[in-house]
């Protein structure tokens, strides 16, 4: 093959996996059989350890890992290979260093990783079908819902990392003041701080399992003032979480709204009567018809008030009571 016919099927590969804009019947077969594929994998991660049916059916799973495995690394090979033509005029190995990097990548290597360290280091196969298990993050590629929450994930990492650090430190303490209560009165229970960490940590997440309690009146008190406080440490990342999703989900409609408006503006429709063109276009951007109901009668409104000032300053009479208007 000559170069420039390498170079079609470059971008024909980035195209098909890489390129979101890109919509072609090609493009969505191979999305719909990779989700199948994952999918599949999962379920039978989940049938492979009950041991009457993994023993029965065998054979069937080891073909289907086997096939998996190589679709799977042809998948992330083809996309290492055709990732230059994001840029072309970037070099292509530090556009394929970049995006081995990026969380994608990782994911896809961590899908296929474990088979092939099997075949130089024994694992254990419980092990081994655990870490199949990362595959399902394989889906965050083909459901926006899951991309804008690793997003906001991302955006607030800051913040989480803020909850982390202030959840360490109380947990520190938390187990050092119970240890000190109740050390004596439970030695086996709470026979170092480290063991106390466990009554600590169930305390502070508000779960409580309930096997390990304070019998002194100072530590139910202390149990019971750090319960409360840990009601809202526990909310705080979902305050965070619910706040960032907020946030994202606003600023993506918002740049929804302002490409839909430039669609419809470059295009030249008539908005009261292409109808059909509008509803494709609205499909093709992801609006929901409530927003877009609303963008066509401010477009409209808009229309009509650049119309009447244009015919203002044509006629120079006023378009309501037909008054001539002074120079």
């Amino acid at each position: 093959m000559t170069q420039l016919s390498w170079q079609q099927l470059r971008r024909f590969v980035y195209n098909n996996l890489h390129n979101d804009d890109y919509k072609s019947l090609i493009s969505r077969c191979i999305n719909y059989v990779l989700i199948a594929l994952i999918i599949g994998n999962v379920a039978a991660v989940l049938l492979e350890s009950v041991n009457e049916f993994y023993k029965l059916y065998q054979p069937y799973f080891d073909v289907f890992e086997n096939l998996s495995i190589i679709i799977f690394s042809g998948e992330y090979l083809l996309r290492l290979w055709s990732i230059v033509e994001k840029n072309p005029q970037e070099s292509a190995w530090k556009q394929r260093l970049r995006w081995m990097r990026s969380g994608g990548a990782i994911i896809d290597l961590l899908a296929i990783l474990p088979a092939y360290l099997n075949f130089f280091v024994h694992i254990d196969l419980r092990f081994l079908r655990v870490l199949r298990l990362v595959r399902l993050l394989k889906l965050t590629r083909y459901f926006v819902s899951l991309q804008i929450l690793l997003r906001v994930i991302q955006r607030e990492k800051g913040s989480f990392q803020a909850v982390i650090f202030i959840l360490v430190i109380m947990i520190v303490m938390t187990a050092s003041a119970i240890y000190v209560v109740e050390n004596k009165a439970q030695p086996e229970a709470f026979s170092s701080i480290p063991q106390s960490m466990w009554w600590a940590v169930v305390t502070l997440t508000t779960v409580g399992y309930g096997d390990v309690t304070p019998v002194t009146n100072l530590g139910r008190i202390l149990g019971a003032f750090i319960t409360i406080l840990g009601v809202g440490i526990a909310a705080l990342p979902a305050g965070i979480l619910a706040s960032g999703l907020a946030n994202e989900l606003n600023m993506r409609n918002q740049r929804l709204e302002q490409e839909f408006r430039e669609v419809l503006q470059a295009k030249g429709l008539d908005l009261l009567h292409d109808q059909v063109e509008i509803e494709r276009i609205r499909k093709k951007v992801g609006l929901p018809k409530e927003q877009t109901h609303e963008i066509i009668m401010q477009l409209v409104r808009e229309k009509l008030l650049e119309d009447q000032e244009q015919e203002k300053k044509q006629y120079r009479f006023c378009p309501h009571c037909g008054e001539k208007l002074s120079e």
